[in-house]
């Protein structure tokens, strides 16, 4: 069995490329978004339209709800089920598409067998994070797990409740769970990077990258996206705010427009600077990577001639 994994950035066109790639290998595709998974914000997070998941079969797209727990390590347990299925059913290759670091992580590297939260462990960090505050809590981690606490995103609520949540439920320190152990796996992993940087020019020695074309289809996607009615499904999720689902580019820049602080324009342009941002962490993230193969989304023959090649180079 072979995993072709497709990745790269938001908005560099992951989506029309895995369309001709799965079309063309009879196979299905396997997101790896972790905020496409929810069923009720699918324009904010550039979901699969209908035609496109009647066009090829996707799964993890809109199958969970805002407010239910989801965490990287069952998204892990479930691919690798959806995996074994297809290779029973003589599927020889499946495809797995997304941006989220952690899920790909998660599925090609193995996780940390971290526990999953309890729904009462969870409610109760998430009231203390709205009556308190992130700070109390950033406190609280250092007391109950310096060593987590030194290298934590301390401006990040999710990564510092999660590790609440962790010490609170098992009496034991988040740091105990992350063994950071890479584990073996019963297929074999191609990886498939796209981006649309060009070098711009090499000053002293380091390389620098024109990003102008991804940046100008993140601005438009923006657009489009308010066009067919980000604006609106953000408004249904008022209620749900607090949920770490919507602490996402998008939604949170609404809200704040939604409160009065900021006009629509402004949090427009927001939602265009936090995307281009986001994809520049991406970037640096997948660019680590050394075993990821870069192509510009458009070299479609050039790809599945390099998935062939590799494939025939394993097979022999």
């Amino acid at each position: 069995m072979n995993l072709i994994v497709i990745t790269g950035p938001t908005g560099v066109g992951k989506t029309e490329l895995c369309l001709k790639i799965a079309e063309h290998y009879g196979t299905d595709i396997i997101n790896a978004d972790s905020r496409q998974i929810y069923a009720e914000i699918p324009i904010g997070t550039a979901a699969p339209t209908t035609r496109q998941m009647q066009q090829v079969r996707h799964h993890f797209v809109g199958t969970r709800h805002i407010g239910e727990y989801y965490s990287a390590s069952m998204f892990e347990q479930e691919v690798l089920a959806l995996i074994s299925q297809m290779a029973s059913n003589n599927k020889k290759l499946a495809l797995l598409s997304g941006g989220s670091m952690m899920y790909i992580d998660a599925v090609c590297n193995g996780i940390d067998d971290i526990p999953t939260i309890h729904d009462d462990i969870r409610e109760m960090m998430k009231q203390r994070l709205q009556t308190e505050g992130l700070q109390a809590l950033v406190a609280e981690l250092k007391t109950l797990d310096p060593q987590h606490w030194a290298i934590v995103d301390k401006s990040n609520p999710r990564r510092v409740v999660h590790a609440l949540e962790i010490c609170h439920q098992t009496g034991k320190t988040y740091t105990s769970f992350r063994i950071g152990k890479k584990k073996s796996r019963p297929f074999n992993i191609i990886k498939i990077g796209l981006t649309r940087d060009k070098v711009l020019r090499v000053k002293r020695g380091q390389v620098i990258m024109d990003h102008s074309e991804l940046y100008e289809r993140i601005n438009q996607r923006v657009i489009n996206m308010i066009d067919e009615g980000l604006i609106d499904e953000a408004r249904r999720m008022l209620p749900f705010r607090s949920e770490k689902a919507l602490n996402t580019i998008g939604y949170k820049e609404l809200f704040q427009h939604f409160d009065g602080d900021i006009s629509l324009d402004e949090a427009t342009r927001q939602i265009q600077s936090n995307s281009r941002e986001y994809a520049r962490k991406q970037l640096t993230w997948f660019k680590k990577d050394d075993s990821i193969k870069w192509f510009h989304p458009e070299q479609t023959d050039e790809i599945i001639n390099y998935i062939d090649t590799n494939i025939q180079n394993i097979t022999t």
